[in-house]
């Protein structure tokens, strides 16, 4: 179970409301499992299936939970729930990619409209604070999934140009695959392991960038309090090929000559990911275990954009799941091996990461 790192991070949502959005996600359970037993005065969980929200009142049975059935799309729910909030995690979001390439409206609808209300509801009521979370996908997007969030982003930024941030301060969250987390692939590559069926693969060189829940979650905690509006906040990550951590599940679950199929990459899939573009990194403000991406300020002077150009561009790099630092299957086991799911399965358990 994860902790809050140290006193200052529990001090800081002190007697404060919070409204996570999408809240029975598994980023949603990983903030509950850091905060309930803090001094947080009240966490709202947003959403729309009614299930999930009871099975997680029964599951914590914390009076400091309270649920909300709504929908991001329906800003008069949105308004209704902020009421008194001190404080937003907008997690909610259509996030498969072949269920936002197949329906890209219905992605725009959460994606991108979802957060317009979102921070629209917040400025209404004054929330101090809102963390608008997004994905590597946002960079550079080839599919309409990231296409949406990278549009999240920039609806993130514009409604940050218009507000006193006296009163709301919104910013952002770029991070790349949460391991474990419900629908990646580490849970199904088990599931195949268990079944004695073959492990699918897509391209054995393909990278990703690898991250805790935990990981997550700090990274969220560090834009909250450090985050000024329009800021967004990557966190530095290692990667590695999908061969690498299929073996490395192989020989974590004594299955080492379990077989390997590659299947060929599929629609709207990356070789690798992009956490900055080379126009972000440019610009970005290296904080040691992070980055900080100050908004684009200027106005609609478009002289700056097309008489004037910036040299650092040209030598710039992005900053992608290829040259960031690789894991080999010994480092993949011991970044693994912080997962609860994965602890279980050396113990011969099996715990579902839809629970």
């Amino acid at each position: 179970m994860l902790r809050l790192r140290d006193e200052k991070e529990n001090t800081m949502f002190s007697s404060a409301k919070l409204l996570i959005t999408g809240g029975t996600g598994s980023f949603g359970n990983a903030v509950l499992n850091q905060f309930l037993d803090t001094g947080i005065e009240e966490i709202r969980i947003f959403s729309r299936d009614e299930k999930k929200q009871d099975d997680m009142r029964k599951r914590y049975a914390n009076p400091k939970l309270k649920f909300y059935i709504g929908d991001v799309r329906d800003y008069t729910s949105l308004l209704n729930a902020t009421r008194g909030v001190d404080y937003i995690f907008h997690a909610a979001a259509l996030k498969q990619v072949p269920s936002c390439e197949f329906h890209p409206m219905e992605a725009v609808k959460t994606n991108v409209i979802g957060t317009e209300n979102v921070l629209e509801a917040a400025i209404q009521n004054g929330v101090r604070r809102v963390v608008c979370l997004s994905t590597d996908k946002a960079v550079y997007p080839i599919n309409a999934m990231g296409i949406s969030k990278a549009m999240m982003e920039k609806v993130m930024v514009a409604k940050s140009r218009n507000v006193d941030p006296e009163k709301t301060v919104i910013c952002g969250t770029r991070y790349g695959n949460v391991m474990a987390s419900r629908g990646s692939v580490i849970p199904l590559f088990v599931d195949q392991i268990r079944a004695g069926k073959p492990i699918t693969i897509t391209d054995p060189n393909m990278t990703r960038f690898m991250m805790t829940l935990g990981d997550a979650v700090d990274l969220v905690l560090y834009a909250f309090e450090h985050g000024e509006n329009g800021d967004l906040f990557v966190q530095k990550a290692p990667a590695a090929t999908i061969e690498t951590l299929a073996r490395t599940l192989t020989e974590l679950m004594n299955k080492s000559d379990h077989p390997i199929h590659e299947i060929g990459t599929r629609h709207g899939e990356k070789l690798y990911e992009v956490l900055l573009s080379r126009e972000e990194m440019a610009c970005a403000e290296d904080r040691g275990g992070y980055y900080r991406i100050p908004p684009d300020l200027r106005d609609l002077n478009y002289g700056k954009f097309i008489e004037e150009g910036e040299e650092k561009i040209s030598h710039a790099e992005d900053y992608n799941s290829h040259n960031t630092d690789r894991l080999d299957v010994a480092g993949m086991q011991t970044l693994l091996r912080k997962l609860d799911f994965i602890r279980a399965l050396e113990r011969g358990e099996y715990l579902n990461p839809e629970d």
